[in-house]
């Protein structure tokens, strides 16, 4: 097994285009790290220079403490699987597990060995004489899975490999890839637009925009304390609420105004004297669905920082109901219990959890506080 260390890591293509930029990052040995972001990001060229199958502009690649730079994909000791499995037609799921095995003139037994071993692993023994054809989209994605166990290599490398799937496999796969990892205790990159998956999957989370590395952190943490406007939006479904407000000091007390609303920051907001240099300019608001509340309650508790908003959907969700609401134009979405019985039309009162409110930087989308 190896770690992996990308050290200042860049790729460059013609037109001095900059995809990835400045990337550090140490993935330790047997870690689960998922690269997340939209895209276009460089997430995929970042995982495709791992391979050895883009070629590295600036920065040093290290394996294990081997710099790989300049070694042959093959040579790498890494496995690769792809968003489109990548599959023989022509040959069964055995000899497209064995293929690459076969290349490397390995003994037929040990073939076998691993063929079967791996196929025992992934609940694919009983199609290993069938062909990709006669496959669902599921099977062939457990087969490319097979494919690269086979190969028992240091580190696996997975490129959007759910995203053909429906919502419902999708979910299942989630669970069987990190069974997968706990069982093979390898190395595992692996990229993704899909922020559930990366919330759900990994050991550490890189969020990427523009070829950068926005924050690097186990997925509780960037959840919880985003470093900025694009991390707190980007992960969480739905997303995290933004609504522009500007600070005003009441004795020693904080408020964030919007229109005729006031909303009172806890005084831990401001324990280092954060939030003084902001006082009396426009700030972002930040605060999540699920800190949104209808219930009486709520409104009770946290009357310091209630608003009044225009109720212009609802969706019940089974075990919750979204609301999306307007107030004095600002969009906000409520995540509250299926009971609610708030219909679209009506014009509602909600809390904010203020204690759970964010604010960022309005010009450089840093984050103020968390």
């Amino acid at each position: 097994m190896a770690s992996v260390t990308l050290k200042g890591i860049q790729k460059r293509y013609a037109g001095n285009v900059l995809a990835v930029k400045d990337f550090n990052l140490e993935i330790q040995d047997k870690e689960f790290v998922i690269l997340v972001g939209p895209s276009g990001c460089g997430k995929s060229t970042t995982l495709r220079m791992i391979a050895g199958l883009e070629e590295i502009s600036d920065g040093e690649l290290y394996i294990g403490e081997t710099i790989v730079n300049d070694v042959a994909p093959k040579d790498r000791d890494i496995a690769m699987v792809f968003q489109n499995y990548a599959l023989y037609p022509h040959m069964t799921v055995f000899d497209n597990m064995a293929f690459g095995l076969k290349l490397r003139k390995y003994p037929k037994d040990e073939i076998k060995r691993r063929v079967e071993e791996a196929a025992q692993i992934l609940d694919i023994t009983h199609l290993l004489q069938r062909k990709p054809k006669a496959l669902s989209g599921g099977q062939r994605q457990r087969v490319a899975l097979g494919r690269a166990i086979v190969r028992e290599p240091q580190v696996f490398l997975l490129d959007e490999p759910l995203s053909n799937l429906d919502a419902k496999l999708r979910a299942q796969m989630r669970t069987e890839l990190a069974k997968l990892h706990m069982r093979l205790g390898t190395t595992f990159i692996y990229v993704t637009h899909d922020q559930t998956e990366a919330m759900t999957m990994g050991d550490r989370i890189v969020v990427m925009k523009d070829g950068l590395i926005q924050q690097v952190n186990t997925p509780q943490f960037l959840y919880d304390k985003p470093c900025n406007m694009f991390v707190a939006g980007f992960l969480g479904s739905p997303q995290m609420n933004f609504i522009d407000v500007t600070l005003q000091r009441r004795d020693s007390d904080v408020y964030a105004l919007f229109g005729d609303f006031s909303i009172k920051l806890p005084a831990s907001k401001n324990n280092r004297g954060q939030l003084d240099a902001y006082i009396g300019k426009e700030v972002v608001l930040g605060v999540r669905p699920e800190h949104v509340h209808d219930e009486p309650e709520y409104l009770e508790r946290y009357r310091d920082s209630t608003v009044e908003a225009d109720v212009e959907v609802t969706e019940l969700m089974g075990n919750e109901t979204y609301l999306y609401l307007n107030a004095l134009g600002n969009p906000i979405t409520a995540r509250v219990a299926p009971t609610s019985k708030t219909r679209a039309g009506d014009t509602i009162k909600v809390a904010f959890v203020n204690s759970k409110i964010h604010l960022f930087d309005k010009e450089t989308s840093l984050t103020i506080v968390n």
